[in-house]
């Protein structure tokens, strides 16, 4: 079996789609898209035609990489008010040889929320720290043998519209739902290195028109809080200023301005038509700076956040996002937080862009909870797979299946 991982994130800015396979530990990128979202504010669906044939729009991009439809996915949902809550539970081993399995660890993690009342929530994710056998602690337990099985977890939940107005959606369009996650869960599975697993850090995630600030112990999320401000701030700031409509606004910031002012020289110039239908000169100082105090203010933002949060300050701060791709981003964001922030880097080849840090990072999640639990799977049909392993005549060779990288990701 050919072991094949769809995700879709549903933002305000843009929809993403990222199609994974993971083969002997290496994940191998099979398509990806990433088309404008119309008709959804802040994650939350405000029209759902128009959200509607923004979604047909990405899988369609990515289904022409493939060669055929996909029906399966999993959905990253919207994470206002959700919660994180420690549980725990224990289980006695009936089988004879007392050796556990898949279906153990399912059965004690189904134990340790059995008390929870969720209301007017529903259980997201369960996410394990640890697992004692007997008396002794691990975070593999399915082979071991012993008398008991206890594990602790933090359960995630969120509100029910938060999970079922995606679902809805994406079976509007003949998308079955196989999974649902955070944004914040899949950003830590993308961006953390080895020390990260071992200390307390946290994932800054600068969206459109918002940012998620995230904090983690040993990889496992704590908290979670969400900053009312992103990039869109940003080109709102420069269509202001030099009367320019958003899209202009936008590029200036893309492929001119820089994230930290003195870096900027005063004499680059960038000439373009306001609208008014002057044509203007733009000083690429004067824009960065412009840039700059919108970014130190978000990031001041998220230092207050983080502060709050813990007493214990990270040992890592991951900042990611579409944003900062920006030049000299790393400079500002070091001055604004502490010198422990960094850049994520999300190193799939074909794939770096920072903003695809919680798709990728969420097929990791998933794949990791298949192998705790001993489950084998894959979201296409063999059918689908004779597809994908007939080579096509006539291929795009500038296709990302036609180059049908790799990247291993410490599987």
């Amino acid at each position: 079996m050919r072991h094949i991982y769809t995700c879709v994130d549903i933002g305000s800015d843009t929809i993403k789609v990222v199609v994974c396979e993971l083969y002997h530990g290496r994940y191998n990128l099979l398509a990806t898209s990433c088309v404008q979202s119309n008709g959804i504010k802040k994650g939350l669906i405000t029209d759902v035609e128009l959200a509607k044939n923004s979604i047909k729009n990405a899988f369609s991009k990515a289904e022409s990489m493939l060669g055929f439809k996909i029906n399966k996915t999993i959905a990253i949902v919207p994470s206002y008010y959700s919660d994180f809550k420690m549980i725990k539970g224990t289980i006695n081993i009936n089988s004879t040889d007392f050796k556990i399995t898949g279906n153990d660890v399912i059965e004690v993690l189904q134990e340790s929320m059995k008390s929870e009342q969720l209301n007017e929530k529903e259980m997201l994710t369960i996410m394990p720290i640890d697992f004692v056998i007997d008396d002794d602690v691990t975070k593999e337990p399915i082979g071991k043998t012993g008398k008991t099985l206890s594990a602790r977890a933090i359960m995630v939940s969120t509100p029910k519209k938060n999970i079922y107005s995606v679902i809805s959606l994406l079976n509007s369009v003949g998308i079955e739902v196989v999974d649902i996650s955070l944004g914040c869960i899949g950003d830590i599975y993308a961006l953390k290195n080895k020390e990260a697993d071992n200390c307390v850090s946290a994932v800054v995630n600068i969206g459109s028109e918002k940012t998620e600030v995230s904090l983690y112990n040993k990889g496992i999320v704590l908290k979670h809080s969400i900053i009312n401000m992103g990039s869109k701030n940003v080109d709102n700031d420069i269509a202001y200023m030099y009367k320019l409509d958003s899209l202009t606004a936008r590029t200036l910031k893309e492929t001119f301005a820089l994230a930290h002012r003195d870096s900027a020289s005063l004499n680059e110039v960038k000439e373009v038509r306001n609208k008014n239908g002057d044509m203007i000169k733009i000083n690429q100082y004067e824009i960065s700076e412009i840039v700059s105090s919108r970014l130190e203010e978000l990031l001041t933002s998220v230092n207050h956040e983080l502060n709050s949060m813990a007493s214990h300050k990270p040992d890592y701060i991951f900042v990611t996002g579409g944003i900062t791709n920006m030049t000299n981003f790393n400079q500002i964001c070091r001055e604004k937080l502490r010198k422990c922030a960094i850049i994520g880097n999300v190193n799939l080849i074909g794939l770096r862009n920072n903003k695809f840090s919680a798709t990728i990072g969420n097929i990791i999640y998933f794949v990791n909870k298949l192998r705790l639990k001993g489950k084998n799977y894959s979201m296409i049909s063999s059918e689908e797979m004779e597809i994908l392993e007939t080579p096509k005549k006539n291929s795009n060779q500038d296709s990302v299946l036609g180059k049908f990288v790799e990247y291993f990701f410490g599987e």
